[in-house]
């Protein structure tokens, strides 16, 4: 039997006990003040969410992908996480991937009886051809999602590295993973709706672990996403922007280096503050991984 009254996540809370005769006004107010406890509780694990950063970094160096893996609202903000990164840090998509169970309709459509499933969690992963270097992040606000659990016991198995997202204590896929995120943001303003509070710890967090990895790998310089896909125009514009930031040319010269780069906004950068050519620029910033700091730093 699923014991969920010794799930913090499903507990009662007094605050919003009378929340259905309030008046609007009060009612977001009730929200917002449940809603600042979420960075409070993020606050309490900044370094073991710094080691995560560290752990799946490092992997990513090596050859390794980085794989969320969810159920419900947890395995749509892994979705959401991965999928974003492709534009922002010019990565490929296979680098970070969100698995939800249920397979992709379960994004738009709830597929409640697929997490109940260890063995669709160990399928779905062996189907991206899971390897040690990789890391796996298993989401789940109540910590005890069997497709979790069947992911998270998989990885190890073949000795992927673990990360467990959960907002319980002492939950089952804490145990089990190399590193535990236990974000505890108390009780949902309506009980059990984890979308809330709970989702909202996940997404910050995630955000955390992406875009930490995203800086260890070098896709930002300064604070500017240098790595940048310009994919639209708003994109195309945000990169010669980001050209200027950095370098202080006109707008003029920001669009004719990035056209000479064809539109790598970071290879751009290093040419004019180089003042390398194209050939020369290209195989430095190689030879540093792409870190222009280092590669600007062994020119002097």
């Amino acid at each position: 039997m699923i014991q969920l009254e010794n799930l913090t996540t499903e507990s009662r809370n007094n605050a919003s006990a009378f929340i259905d005769q309030t008046t609007t006004i009060e009612l977001v107010h009730l929200m917002n003040e449940e809603d600042k406890k979420v960075p409070q509780a993020i606050e309490s694990i900044l370094p073991q969410i710094a080691a995560s950063i560290d752990l799946i970094s490092n992997r990513l160096q090596k050859g390794g992908r980085l794989f969320y893996i969810g159920a419900g609202t947890s395995g749509r903000l892994g979705i959401l996480d991965a999928s974003e990164c492709p534009p922002t840090y010019g990565i490929e998509p296979e680098l970070i991937q969100g698995i939800i169970a249920g397979g992709p309709a379960a994004v738009f459509k709830s597929q409640e009886g697929a997490e109940d499933s260890p063995e669709l969690a160990a399928h779905d992963l062996k189907e991206k051809k899971l390897q040690s270097l990789d890391t796996v992040v298993g989401l789940a606000a109540s910590g005890r999602t069997p497709y979790v659990l069947g992911g998270l016991n998989f990885a190890k198995s073949i000795g992927a590295a673990t990360i467990a997202i959960t907002c319980n204590q002492n939950s089952p896929i804490a145990e089990i993973a190399d590193i535990a995120l236990t974000a505890v943001v108390g009780p949902e303003l309506i009980t059990g709706s984890t979308r809330m509070k709970a989702g909202t710890a996940q997404k910050l967090i995630l955000n955390m672990l992406s875009t930490g990895c995203m800086i260890r790998l070098g896709k930002v310089y300064g604070n500017l996403m240098v790595d940048v896909k310009s994919s639209n125009l708003k994109l195309e514009e945000r990169a010669r922007h980001i050209v200027m930031e950095a370098t202080g040319v006109t707008r003029q010269e920001s669009i004719a280096c990035l056209a000479q780069t064809n539109g790598q906004v970071k290879l751009a950068i290093f040419m004019i503050l180089s003042s390398l050519d194209l050939d020369a620029a290209t195989k430095i910033l190689d030879e540093h991984q792409g870190f222009i700091h280092k590669a600007l730093q062994s020119l002097q």
